[in-house]
């Protein structure tokens, strides 16, 4: 066909009735019922403890020759008492070599083992993690174990270090979302424990030095401290014999810090001012159960009906609905033997007040009346599916190992997880609300135009004037 007669043929279409081009318009049909969610089944780990107290867990996953190995010390931003900041300017100077190999070398022998090495600093712990070809894992557990016990923490790149981190201090203080949750963590666990401090001062991240890194890593660093994980395709002897021999010769070290800061919900409102922002940032929040609580599934149900999933009720309401943000969420955010739920959103500054007053009457709906049982089937399926998806790779299924070892939830936890979220019940999801969600415990933060937003906060009911002040 030529190209003057295609354009012929086009132009006959443009010119047919438009009554004719609605006749072949496929009509709109409902959409099948989603099908039940597929089962979850781990292979059994293997479990291995070596004389010092290091623990090692292994668990053959997955078709592909790769796997994932991550040391876990229970060492973290707690353990660095009131010098926060401490453990993660230690966790930088790690990787800059250890005292058999530079930084650039350890670079390259990971990357000749199909993969690469990382050292990540949170509240709790210190994790120094990589992902290689599967038969390289005997020479990745000996690279993570020699990085973990022998790390060089020179001098030389301390000044490097503490700029970059200084840096990355200013633009995250500088942020309206970083300033809530800094705010919001100190109300819930006080500025006395590290858990209530998200940021370190800039003086006290100038004034560490390399010197105070290997004091924090001789003190907190050690075997009885440690947990590794692999997962993947390996062949069990000879990681079995590479895990003794990287680790069994460390020294047992400091038993597990335990520091469990005491919290209860209590109401609070906590206003920080950005003049002229066109945005306010709200967290509405309080301390809830923590993992370990038979109450903590079925609250992470709630959680997702209320707020925490794309369709939940929220966020159908002020951002679907309302149009007074883009992305709300709810989250149930824990630590060792603590946990909050906060709903979190950056709302236009003229719907600030709109925007608490529409959050709280969903809290107060779902008390009220439990969710009709197709809205929760539809968010269980969610959940099931998203648990199943979540877990089909390696660091996944490392991740979950990881967080039922921190709060001690038993080796059943994953192969039961899906049966739990299906029992949870509409009344039951309304019953955890009424329970963990008093309205009158509830901890406020807004960061935003103060100007704009106090004046819409006094006409809230749930506002006191001193409040305010």
């Amino acid at each position: 066909m030529n190209a003057h007669n295609k354009i012929s043929i086009l132009a006959c279409l443009a010119l047919m009735p438009l009554a004719f081009v609605r006749a072949q318009s496929p009509q709109p049909v409902e959409p099948p019922a989603p099908g039940a969610p597929r089962e979850f089944r781990l292979p059994q780990p293997t479990k291995v403890q070596l004389d010092n107290g290091l623990r090692a867990t292994l668990v053959e996953y997955g078709s592909l020759p790769k796997v994932t190995v991550q040391l876990v010390v229970r060492s973290g931003e707690l353990n660095g008492g009131d010098r926060t900041g401490l453990a993660g300017f230690t966790g930088e100077l790690m990787q800059e070599g250890t005292q058999q190999h530079s930084a650039s070398e350890i670079a390259d022998l990971a990357a000749a083992l199909g993969g690469q090495v990382s050292v990540n600093v949170n509240l709790d712990t210190t994790t120094i993690a990589g992902d290689v070809l599967a038969e390289n894992a005997p020479q990745l557990i000996a690279l993570i174990g020699e990085i973990a016990r022998m790390p060089a923490l020179p001098e030389a790149e301390t000044e490097r270090i503490r700029s970059d981190l200084l840096r990355s201090l200013g633009v995250a203080k500088s942020q309206a979302q970083s300033q809530a949750r800094e705010a919001f963590v100190r109300q819930v666990y006080g500025a006395e424990h590290p858990y209530g401090r998200l940021f370190p001062t800039q003086v006290q991240l100038a004034s560490y030095s390399a010197a105070d890194a290997r004091a924090f890593h001789a003190g907190n660093f050690g075997a009885q401290r440690s947990h590794l994980y692999v997962a993947g395709k390996f062949a069990p002897a000879a990681v079995s014999a590479a895990i003794e021999a990287a680790f069994g010769a460390w020294q047992k070290g400091p038993e597990v810090l335990l520091d469990v800061p005491p919290t209860a919900a209590k109401r609070a409102v906590v206003l920080l001012d950005r003049p002229g922002a066109p945005q306010s940032t709200l967290i509405l929040g309080l301390p809830v159960v923590d993992p370990s609580n038979s109450n903590y599934v079925p609250l992470q149900v709630m959680n997702a009906l209320l707020g925490g999933s794309f369709g939940s009720r929220i966020t159908a309401n002020i951002r679907e609905d309302k149009g007074y943000t883009y992305s709300p969420r709810s989250e149930l955010a824990n630590n060792y033997k603590v946990a909050t739920w906060a709903e979190l959103a950056d709302v236009t500054s003229e719907h600030t007040a709109d925007s608490v007053a529409e959050i709280l009457a969903e809290i107060a709906r779902l008390k009220a009346q439990p969710p009709p049982a197709a809205e929760l089937q539809g968010i269980k399926n969610y959940m099931s599916g998203a648990f199943v998806l979540g877990n089909s790779e390696r660091g996944s299924i490392v991740g979950v190992l990881r967080y039922m070892d921190l709060h001690g939830l038993g080796d059943d936890y994953l192969n039961t997880y899906l049966a739990r979220v299906a029992a949870v019940t509409p009344e039951e999801v309304s019953r955890l609300a009424a329970e963990y969600l008093p309205a009158d415990d509830l901890t406020l933060v807004v960061v935003g135009d103060l100007a704009t937003v106090k004046q819409q906060l006094a006409g809230l009911d749930w506002i006191d004037e001193s409040d305010l002040n």
